[in-house]
């Protein structure tokens, strides 16, 4: 008797283990039970479909030969039955049966299974937000979200966005409305962009980006009430800041796992409120499994559970469940937290614990903030990125890493990823025998770089200060001297403005030792902080007890700084 195998939900994971199975299992009868009428698209790539560097939103559904993902490719080409606009209303474990309905003319449908899948996806949050049902106010989940806003609005050459969060959507779609030619403000309750993905100092550039393309930042406000005129169309946002202009809307507050369906089967949810699965991707009931957005993953740095939902890691799930339905028993290990993303010319990235996640982890770590350019120097294609590396103390084992920059910042991020998933330490991302070349990359390149910097601290040969650890000093009035080792010329084209800031040239700094008095503490620093590191080494060498150097020296100071005009 052929297997059946009952997939709900169209979107990733599920097609995923659909295509899969039958090209395992040749002979399996597959149906993909889908609530809306377009599946298998790239809901990542919905901000640049609104940009318009996606110009038809079937590219989205098309795969890389042109052929659309309908429900003919599906049962032409994979043998795969798919009935769309027809909602799962429940499931009947004891029969084996799904139970459904079609939004188009209310016929109810069951369907057996021998094997469930569930790729329910996630569900947007709906803030409690006076005047949400307003025209014009938008949520970004699906294609046709992305159709409503880019096609039905009109055009959006000159109109104002109000857009109501700064996670990934909000910063994505930041940049699509601004290429669309719009103003754009963004409404963030807490205190800097992507608050649950990167530390401080490296949102501070994607802060800074926005704010040169002409992007308003409402950071640390929330928004009180959307208004509208008296055709029912949005004409304000009222924050605890003020009242702004809006033409549109876009709330991007997050997501939730989808769990109705398995919590009313009564199927096991996890503490973060995901569809509860193990390492097979497999459920409280041995015959469903589930995977994608609404599931909980498992940290491979913390071994607890996290909700990261992210298309990729829906399409491995994917795979995983059908390598399981088919008899080959395949682990999914768990993820890191990787992300990245472009807005406008700077890129970020990030993957594993942030410096304040290591804290309510209580470990004990050490960071390193490296900013140095991306290939060798005197190429003019140079371009400096930012690596924050976190490294376990005393272990060395990496915990976390986030990149920023106008350079190649995928290739850091992914070395990272490689290094965490297999429990690497700084000491061994130090020896990896990269691939170099001047055109990509420094002979030390800056990840080798950054893993290096986090050693020496953990050896405490490198005596490190954060920047946001200066900054609290400086505020404190505390009393220092902010030793600048750069050349004179750097000093009058950029510099901090301090009173505690002396410029004592690394190339003078012997001869002139004397003249540093031995009873206050130093804290060094140059453009990048190299040059800081070898001062603290030169002063601790002379008797210096209590010498630091700033990480990241000026390039990696979030602050206001002097420039030259």
């Amino acid at each position: 008797m052929k297997k059946r195998v009952v997939v709900i939900g169209g979107v990733a994971c599920g097609p995923k283990a659909a295509s899969r199975i039958k090209r395992l299992m040749p002979h399996a009868e597959v149906t993909i039970i889908e609530k809306n009428e377009i599946l298998s698209y790239a809901g990542c790539g919905l901000p640049y479909y609104i940009a318009g560097e996606v110009r038809d939103h079937s590219e989205l559904m098309s795969t890389p030969a042109g052929v659309v993902r309908d429900t003919h490719f599906f049962r032409a080409v994979k043998d795969i039955t798919v009935v769309n606009r027809t909602v799962a209303e429940r499931i009947d474990r004891k029969t084996k049966e799904v139970h459904a309905v079609s939004t188009l003319t209310g016929e109810r449908r069951v369907f057996p299974y021998d094997e469930l899948v569930l790729a329910v996806g996630s569900r947007t949050i709906q803030p409690p937000i006076p005047g949400v049902e307003l025209k014009g106010v938008n949520f970004l989940s699906t294609v046709e979200d992305a159709r409503k806003i880019r096609d039905q609005e009109g055009s959006l050459e000159g109109k104002h966005a109000v857009i109501i969060g700064a996670g990934l959507i909000g910063v994505e779609v930041t940049e699509a409305f601004v290429r669309q030619g719009m103003k754009v403000r963004i409404v963030e309750q807490t205190e800097h962009l992507l608050e649950n993905l990167v530390d401080p100092e490296i949102a501070f550039h994607l802060k800074n980006e926005m704010l040169q393309k002409g992007v308003a930042l409402n950071l640390k406000d929330r928004a009180k009430e959307i208004l509208g005129d008296d055709q029912g169309r949005v004409r304000t946002v009222v924050t605890e800041q003020g009242s702004y202009p809006a033409d549109m809307v876009l709330i991007a507050v997050g997501v939730r796992p989808e769990i109705r369906l398995a919590e009313e089967a009564g199927l096991e949810i996890g503490p973060l409120g995901g569809i509860r699965v193990d390492s097979h991707m497999r459920t409280s009931d041995p015959s469903i499994y589930a995977g994608g957005d609404c599931v909980e993953n498992t940290s491979r740095v913390t071994g607890k559970p996290v909700y990261a939902p992210m298309g990729s890691t829906a399409n491995k799930h994917g795979r995983v469940i059908a390598d399981n339905i088919c008899g080959r028993p395949t682990r999914f290990p768990g993820v890191l937290g990787t992300a990245i993303v472009r807005i406008f010319d700077l890129s970020l990235a990030r993957t594993g614990l942030t410096e304040k996640e290591t804290g309510q982890e209580e470990l004990s770590v050490v960071t390193a903030l490296s900013p140095a350019p991306d290939r060798a120097h005197f190429l003019p294609s140079a371009k400096v990125i930012i690596i924050k590396l976190i490294a376990e103390n005393p272990s060395g084992r990496i915990v976390g890493c986030q990149v920023v920059g106008y350079g190649d910042v995928a290739k850091r991020i992914e070395v990272a990823v490689t290094s965490m998933s297999h429990g690497g330490t700084v000491m061994d991302l130090g020896n990896y025998d990269l691939a170099y070349a001047p055109p990509f990359s420094p002979a030390m390149d800056n990840i080798i770089v950054a893993a290096n910097i986090a050693e020496n601290k953990i050896n405490d040969i490198g005596h490190g200060i954060t920047p946001s650890e200066v900054r609290t000093r400086m505020e404190e009035g505390d009393d220092f001297i902010f030793l600048d080792v750069r050349s004179p010329e750097e000093f009058e084209q950029i510099r901090i403005e301090d009173e505690r800031v002396r410029l004592v040239p690394l190339g003078k700094l012997r001869e002139q030792i004397e003249t540093i008095p031995k009873d206050k503490e130093i804290i060094t620093f140059c453009k990048i902080s190299l040059r800081g590191y070898e001062a603290q080494r030169i002063l601790d060498g002379a008797g210096y007890a209590k010498v630091r150097y700033m990480d990241g020296g000026v390039v990696a100071w979030p602050y206001k700084k002097f420039v030259a005009s």
